[in-house]
Parts: structure tokens; C-alpha cells; sequence
């Protein structure tokens, strides 16, 4: 077997960057100090008026070292993994002696939970022993042991350590015995993506073929006729694990309706979509495969044309967790899924590395900018699983369609996907910065965000530090030092954000025109000897832009929301008096950009001239009537960057405002 540390197979180390940033060195920070604290001391249920977790003491349970029954969801496991592989991004950041310590005693439990052939479930090993792999559609054994893989794989890239990455590799090598067209074994798939993803990473860090085989496997069986998820049913005497669900038979709802390289439009459960699309992606890039690429892109286009929120936000229907049709976005029933935003990350970084063009990286930057770090509180303790962009507590309270939503975060959830899921995306941001392309000796800057990268091309190493207030101001400033005193020759490709019409650029204080000979797929590409003490600056001006919906969405029609650089806004309650339906936003009006030193992380808020639509008539005894006489009241009314919602008294909010065109004849 070829040893993890053949640097040829370090796909995911091709560079190494440390964020010092204003404004996301506060999210990792409190990832560090909060989150991960935080959520450790929830999977070990010490947190007071949360449900519990009883993660960490299901494996205790599994390897003998306590007594008891398993408890919570089939996947409970997962969310011990994701916290595992947040814990491992801060470590690879940063040394944390006391956080490695407890990490290592997880894994000498979890290492003796794994069973003799290399089988790793707490559900089927205390609950349901003889039942192991005869429930794929619904028990999520593929996704829980994808994620520990994703784990073990990056607690090695962080600390050296084999004790993790060998019991993923012989749960992975398990998989590949049970799984297959092969005589004995299954011709099965997983219910829920995230298998193909992980072993596709796995074959990143070890170079061994056969992982990447497998994810192909999975990837290639989904769909196929006859349907697997009936076969196993029958076989089992047709028994279900979650009956209002249905997932044997419905099969949109895991993306299993139809062969993977034959869907065209997004269907069924959210995340489930993009955690394979993202696995799509990966192969595809590897391989070489044109029709698995060409069914990525026709994915892509249609949930970000047709099927996305303006904040990046993905998942119109409760009711399943799923896409639902064209256009259709309801902002205050929208389930718009935390996780589900994130996997959207994780697809178009993907697309990104098959096919470097800035609208994946606008996208990535709208989800990560706006749902992403709307999901957790301010102050890392409470978090939303669901992301609506219209809000109002008070008829929550009274309509059950609204039972999904909350106006204030959570401490945890019975199913606690989304808070480990933050935390590691934002722990492991520095791997959103950059991309590169060594075969064209190009480094893109993705995202904009303060730090200090590293960098080989051809042998060379060059150093890039970023300085950066993109999320007050729009301005970056970028030294490039190569080891070389000759300096080096490669391109930069740094991205135009597709919010900003005029890019303005400065080379060593010099400042350049910017005409289509030097951009390319939505990058400024400059080609040349970089040398010592090479700097570039970059302004992309912020204006405050008012966003409209397509026509189609109804529910969008005659309103606008407003944006600001990579920030959607909205009104809440407490600035503007309850009853945000009644404001109208008149078309002419302009915005007064505050300095933002009274907000979270600087990032300013507007305000702005209104109307308010009043009556004064008396309603009593009346629902309807022909003669009710309406008043417009001049106001100012205040928008507050998104992400910062419900951080202070509950109220009503809403993205969306309706426009008011004097211009028009009513």
C-alpha cells in the first residue's frame, strides 16, 4: 500500500494559508474558544436545557467501556466525526496540547468500538446487530461512515497521526468488500451522499486507486434499475425506519430516480444533492469523465438559476428538506437548510477545480457571506437549523406551516447536523482562499480574506500575504514574495466579485487599466516575472445595489432586496416598529452607508427615506370592506446585514421589501 505522506498524494495540502483577517479571525477564533467548546460539552449532554446529544457515550457504550443502549438518531454518529474534523482544521491552524489530548481519547474509543472485520456504527452494533447494510435507503451507515473517513483524514493532515486514518482505512476497506456487482457482495448505495465524497478524499491522501473506484461505484450504481432500495425492502419483510418518509418508494427524494449522469433539474432532499454533486464533481476533474462533468454543470445551472435564494440558501419545502420546482422560493416557509448551504460550498469549490470561473466562487461567497454565519449566534452558543428570509414570531406561534421556523437559534438539536457542520467549514476556511492550477502555473484568489498563504510552483516557493477590509470597504492589498531573487513567473488570476461593476486595480502603486485583454471567465489575469516585494491592490467599490427576483417568482414579484458588497440585508422589528409588510421602499430613494463601528465585525448598516401604509379607519366587527380609507407616513427605516439577524430582541424580519415607483401611474 502507498504510505499517506507520499507528497504526490497531498491533493488538499497543494498550498498552506493562515487567516489573520478582521473579519473572519473572529469566526475562527470563536470556532476555537466557543464552538468546538461548546459542542464538545453538548455530545457529552452537560449542556443545560439542550437535548441531549449522547453521541460520545454511544461509543463509550460500543467499546465496552460503559453500559447502555444506544441513544438518538440512526446518524448520531456523524456528528462526533464533524466535530472531530473541526478540532483538527483549528489544530492544523494552530498547536492545542489539551484539544489533541481529548481528541485522541475519542479516537482510542471510537478505534474500540470498530468491530473485528472493521465494521464502525454505534446504531447496528447496540441496536440492531444482525441488521447491518440491509437498510441503505434510510440508516445512513454509508454517511456516517463517510464522515468519519472525512474525519480520520483530517486529523492525520493536522497532526501526523495514523491512530484515526487507519480505522477509517479498514472501514473503508470493509465497505469495499461488502459493496460491488461482484457475486456475494451488494449492488447497493447509500440513502444519504457522502460516502462518495469522503473515499474520493481518501484516495487523495493515500494515492490507492481503489478508493476512487469505489466512489465511482457509488456514484455509477445510484438509479439503476431494478431499484435497490426496493429489493432491500422486500428482503427485510418491508419494514421501515422512518415511515412518513417513505424513502423506499420515493425515490427524487435521494436522488435515485434516475442514473446520475441523466438528471437535469435538482430534486428530493437538499443536502443530499449537493454532498453528491460534490463527489460527481471530484470524479469528473480527476477522470476526465465529459458526461459526469456535463451533468455537474446542468445540476448547477438549474439550482442557481432557477432554484436558489438570494441568500444563498437552498431548499424551499419543509416537507422532506427538499428542492420543490422552478422559481419556486417562498421566503417565510423556506426551509433553506444551514447544511444545505454548505454543501452548496463544497460543490462549487469543486466546480471551481474542474473549471475555474467566478461564478461558482460568487456563489460560494453568497452562502458563506449570508446563510453560512447566519446559522450560528454572534456569540457561537445558539444556532438556527433553518434560514428563512421573512419572519414573524407572533403567527409562528398560531400556524403549524410555520413549525419548522424559529425566530431565535437553538442551543442544539436532537438532530445536530448543522452546528458541527458550521464549525468545520469555518475552521477549514484557509482552503477556501485559493485555488491553483499547476499545469498553467496560475494561483486564483477566490475569496478575499486577510492572511498569509504558501505556495510551490516549479520548486519555487512564494509567500502570499493578503491584507484585507473586503467586508467594510471592498479594498485588498497583496505582497507577493518568491524565495527566488530572480522572482518567478506564474499568473494571478484574481476574482471580480459579481456584485461589483468596477473593479479598480494598483501594481506597485501604480494603477492599471482594466479592459477585457486581462480578464478571463471573471478574473483579472496578470502574467509575469513576480518578484520580491511585488504588491497589488485592489478596490472593488461597494455600492448599495437593489436586487429584484425573476419574474417567475411570485413571491418575489414588485419587492427588492438589498445588497451591499457580499452582505444581503433585511429590516428587523426592532429598529422599524412591527408590521414590516406595511413599508414600502420608493424607487428614487437613497441610502445613507453608516460607518459600522456600532456593528458586528464593522460591517455597516443603511438606512433609508420610506413610506409606512397605515389606517386609521375603525375595523371593529369587520374583516372586509370597499370604503377603508389608507395614509402614507414619511419614515426612515434601518437595514441590518442579514447574517446578524436575531441576535437582539425577537421580532419580525424580512429580506424582501416592496418598491414603491412614484413613476408608475397606480
Amino acid at each position: 500500500m502507498t504510505k499517506p505522506d507520499t507528497p504526490q498524494h497531498q491533493h488538499l495540502s497543494q498550498y498552506k494559508n493562515k487567516i489573520r483577517d478582521p473579519f473572519w479571525s473572529h469566526y475562527i477564533d470563536l470556532v476555537r474558544t466557543i464552538v468546538v467548546p461548546y459542542q464538545w460539552e453538548a455530545l457529552n449532554d452537560r449542556i443545560q436545557g439542550a437535548e441531549p446529544s449522547r453521541a460520545i457515550r454511544n461509543f463509550r457504550i460500543a467499546a465496552g467501556e460503559e453500559e447502555g443502549e444506544h441513544y438518538g438518531m440512526v446518524f448520531q454518529d456523524s456528528d462526533v466525526a464533524k466535530w472531530i474534523e473541526a478540532a483538527s482544521y483549528l489544530l492544523a491552524a494552530q498547536s492545542d496540547p489539551e484539544l489533541e489530548r481529548t481528541v485522541d481519547t475519542v479516537i482510542a474509543t471510537i478505534a474500540r468500538a470498530q468491530q473485528a472485520d472493521g465494521y464502525l456504527n454505534t446504531y447496528f452494533t447496540l441496536k440492531e446487530p444482525r441488521m447491518r447494510w440491509t437498510n441503505l435507503a434510510e440508516c445512513h451507515e454509508l454517511y456516517c461512515a463517510g464522515h468519519m473517513i472525512e474525519s480520520g483524514i483530517a486529523y492525520y493532515q493536522a497532526t501526523g497521526k495514523r491512530n484515526l486514518l487507519d480505522v477509517v482505512i479498514r472501514l473503508a476497506d470493509h465497505i469495499g468488500t461488502v459493496f460491488g456487482t461482484e457475486v456475494g457482495q451488494l449492488p447497493g448505495y447509500d440513502g444519504h451522499q457522502e460516502i462518495e465524497l469522503a473515499l474520493f478524499k481518501l484516495y487523495q491522501t493515500t494515492g490507492e486507486a481503489k478508493y476512487l473506484n469505489l466512489s465511482r461505484y457509488f456514484l455509477e450504481q445510484r438509479g439503476k434499475g431494478p431499484h435497490y432500495f426496493v429489493q432491500e425492502w422486500e428482503k427485510r419483510g418491508r419494514t421501515v425506519h422512518f415511515a412518513e418518509l417513505d424513502i423506499v418508494h420515493r425515490h427524487a427524494y435521494s436522488q435515485s430516480h434516475l442514473p446520475v449522469r441523466a438528471q437535469s433539474t435538482a430534486e428530493g432532499h437538499a443536502v443530499r444533492l449537493v454532498y453528491m454533486c460534490t463527489a460527481m464533481a471530484d470524479v469528473a476533474a480527476e477522470t476526465g469523465d465529459v458526461s459526469l462533468k456535463e451533468a455537474c454543470e446542468r445540476l448547477w445551472n438549474n439550482v442557481i438559476s432557477k432554484r436558489m435564494y438570494i441568500t444563498g440558501s437552498i431548499g424551499s419545502s419543509a416537507k422532506e428538506e427538499a428542492f420543490t420546482g422552478d422559481y419556486d422560493l417562498p421566503g417565510d416557509t423556506a426551509y433553506a437548510e444551514t447544511c444545505a448551504s454548505i454543501g452548496l460550498i463544497f460543490w462549487a469549490k469543486r466546480m471551481l477545480q474542474m473549471n475555474p470561473n467566478s461564478k461558482y466562487a460568487d456563489v460560494l461567497e453568497r452562502a458563506l457571506y449570508n446563510t453560512v454565519i447566519s446559522g450560528m449566534s454572534l456569540d457561537g452558543q445558539r444556532f438556527f437549523y433553518v434560514n428563512p428570509l421573512e419572519a414573524d414570531p407572533e403567527l409562528h406561534k398560531v400556524n403549524p406551516d410555520y413549525a419548522h421556523v424559529r425566530t431565535r437559534r437553538q442551543g442544539w438539536f436532537g438532530c445536530a447536523c448543522c452546528p458541527p457542520n458550521i464549525a468545520r467549514l469555518i475552521a477549514s476556511l484557509d482552503q477556501y482562499v485559493y485555488t491553483t492550477d499547476e499545469a498553467h502555473s496560475t494561483l486564483y484568489v477566490q475569496l478575499y480574506i486577510g492572511g498569509e498563504g504558501h505556495f510551490t510552483f516549479g520548486g519555487n516557493n512564494i509567500t502570499l500575504s493578503m491584507e484585507s477590509s473586503y467586508t467594510s470597504n471592498g479594498q485588498s492589498t497583496i505582497r507577493i514574495n518568491p524565495d527566488s531573487a530572480e522572482g518567478v513567473g506564474f499568473t494571478m488570476a484574481l476574482r471580480i466579485p459579481g456584485w461589483c461593476a468596477s473593479p479598480e486595480l494598483w501594481i506597485n502603486g501604480e494603477q492599471t487599466f482594466i479592459d477585457d485583454s486581462i480578464i478571463e471567465c471573471g478574473y483579472i489575469k496578470l502574467s509575469r516575472i513576480w518578484k520580491k516585494g511585488d504588491e497589488l491592490k485592489l478596490c472593488f467599490p461597494m455600492e448599495v445595489l437593489r436586487m429584484k427576483g425573476h419574474d417567475q417568482i411570485k413571491d418575489t414579484f414588485g419587492k427588492v432586496a438589498i445588497q451591499r458588497g457580499p452582505f444581503m440585508y433585511c429590516l428587523e422589528e426592532t429598529d422599524n416598529g412591527e408590521g414590516l409588510y406595511r413599508i414600502q421602499l420608493p424607487a428614487s430613494t437613497s441610502f445613507q452607508v453608516h460607518s459600522g463601528e456600532d456593528m458586528p465585525l464593522g460591517v455597516p448598516d443603511l438606512t433609508a427615506a420610506a413610506r409606512r401604509i397605515v389606517s386609521h379607519d375603525h375595523w371593529e366587527g369587520q374583516l372586509y370592506r370597499s370604503d377603508a380609507k389608507q395614509e402614507v407616513q414619511a419614515i426612515q427605516i434601518r437595514f441590518v446585514p442579514y447574517f446578524t439577524w436575531a441576535n437582539r430582541e425577537e421580532g419580525e424580519m424580512y429580506v424582501w421589501i416592496r418598491e414603491w415607483n412614484e413613476d408608475v401611474q397606480h
